[in-house]
């Protein structure tokens, strides 16, 4: 994870790729020109039921464990494209917070994740702003723990591998079967490989990505059009580059667009932020993204973003303790003296006199009232022009996916077709910045992992 800190909502966002047992058995024949493999019989004793899990991210991973965990004579099978893994509370979440305030978090919420790792040997600790590590400070310590867990499932177990991992494969197309399965073609088309299978139970957990949205819309489901959620502000603002790397530990952003109907919801956020060479960044501007994503979207990315430097003190004390400041700063130069509790840097200090057209030279005595008064509303409201999304496409997360009104979130099950489920990112639900859409993938993998492994225990093929 590269040290990125997640806080006690999101609960341990690492790195759990080894956790699954792979095999390379295949049972390969040719059909067509192709290769064709029959994956089903690779999975120990296909007279039990056979989970298939689109996707081998954190959500996929974990209903897998989990699911298992309660079925043990279950086969699970991870079909994922690239990598796996490699991709708090309702109120954190732009798309499903209204949805998410029932039970969803109760059943498996931030303080179940920790509790799962704690009592399998991972000793956590958390930080005061929140955000939860193991004591080693290294991922593997979760890696490991995963690992151990599977390993001793595996022990416990008739079976091959406690759960089988395919990667740098894509499902290409899924229907129902006359029995009620799925019957889903797998590709992996580096060698020219096709695979037809037949699942009792399918999880897709695809993350944002085309393959998970086009197996809903197969089954029936409908998609909420996907586009970019938290992401930085491109800003009109040359001078911003000669400021870059300047962070600005509380501000108050509020974001304004030009031309969405007066009743646009306000989208105000309250936290750090990060002055970048193309404009701003920082979890208060990603915060602000997320909730925007959709208006900014229509906006085609452009509005304007208004910055309250010291959202702690009214504009009536600011223009109180400039004054102060002038009386005892009278022979100081304006760019070499400024309040301290403004908590300013002098080079960000000096861009606002600039903007005010202030000469930094003069002495502070020479302040007139007027750009006095200038400044501290300057203070409490400056504007940018906001003419794009971060010019590096450097969102992290998707909005849009597979509706929640289509799905039961107490067993994360389709309302269209029994046996299928779904949980994470393919679903229309992203948080703010800070792990929340970890905490979903938890959660929601739970869930599903708990209502597959409860039908798969008294399962009859």
């Amino acid at each position: 994870m590269k040290g990125v800190r997640l806080p006690r909502s999101s609960l341990i966002g690492v790195s759990l790729a080894v956790l699954l047992v792979r095999t390379s058995r295949r049972l390969d024949f040719a059909r067509r020109g192709r290769r064709f493999c029959s994956t089903g019989r690779c999975l120990g004793n296909r007279s039990e039921p056979l989970l298939l899990v689109a996707g081998g991210g954190a959500a996929g991973i974990y209903a897998s464990l989990r699911a298992k965990e309660l079925a043990p004579h279950l086969n699970v099978l991870v079909i994922e494209k690239g990598k796996p893994l490699s991709k708090g509370l309702a109120g954190n979440y732009p798309r499903g917070n209204k949805e998410l305030q029932g039970a969803y978090f109760n059943i498996h919420g931030p303080q179940d994740t920790m509790s799962w790792f704690s009592n399998h040997g991972v000793d956590l600790k958390i930080e005061e702003d929140g955000r939860v590590f193991p004591v080693s400070n290294n991922s593997s310590s979760i890696v490991d723990c995963l690992l151990g867990e599977a390993k001793k499932m595996g022990d416990s177990t008739q079976y091959f591998v406690v759960v089988q991992l395919q990667i740098g494969k894509v499902i290409s197309n899924v229907s129902i079967s006359y029995k009620g399965k799925f019957n889903l073609r797998i590709e992996k088309r580096t060698i020219d490989l096709v695979e037809d299978i037949e699942a009792d139970f399918l999880l897709v957990a695809t993350g944002s990505c085309q393959q998970g949205y086009k197996l809903a819309v197969q089954l029936g489901h409908s998609i909420v059009q996907p586009m970019p959620s938290i992401f930085t502000f491109k800003i009109e603002d040359n001078k911003l580059q000669s400021l870059s790397g300047i962070t600005l530990p509380k501000v108050k952003a509020k974001l304004k667009l030009e031309n969405i109907c007066k009743n646009q919801p306000e989208y105000t956020q309250v936290g750090p932020m990060l002055i970048t060479h193309w404009g701003l960044s920082g979890p208060v501007i990603l915060r602000l993204s997320a909730w925007g994503a959709r208006d900014l979207f229509l906006n085609e990315y452009k509005g304007f973003v208004y910055i309250d430097f010291i959202p702690e003190i009214n504009v009536e004390d600011l223009k109180l303790i400039l004054s102060q400041h002038r009386e005892h700063m009278a022979k100081q130069k304006l760019s070499n003296s400024f309040p301290s509790k403004f908590g300013l840097v002098k080079r960000f200090w000096g861009y606002l006199l600039d903007r005010e057209g202030l000469d930094g030279d003069e002495p502070w005595a020479s302040l007139a009232n007027k750009s006095l008064n200038s400044i501290a509303l300057l203070l409490k409201q400056c504007s940018f022009k906001v003419i794009g999304k971060g010019q590096f496409k450097e969102e992290f997360v998707t909005s849009g996916g597979v509706p929640l009104s289509e799905i039961t979130l107490s067993n994360m099950e389709s309302r269209i077709w029994k046996n299928l489920f779904f949980a994470g990112e393919v679903l229309n639900v992203d948080g703010i910045t800070g792990g929340f859409n970890f905490q979903n993938a938890w959660t929601g993998g739970y869930i599903a992992g708990t209502s597959i492994g409860e039908l798969a225990s008294t399962y009859l093929l």
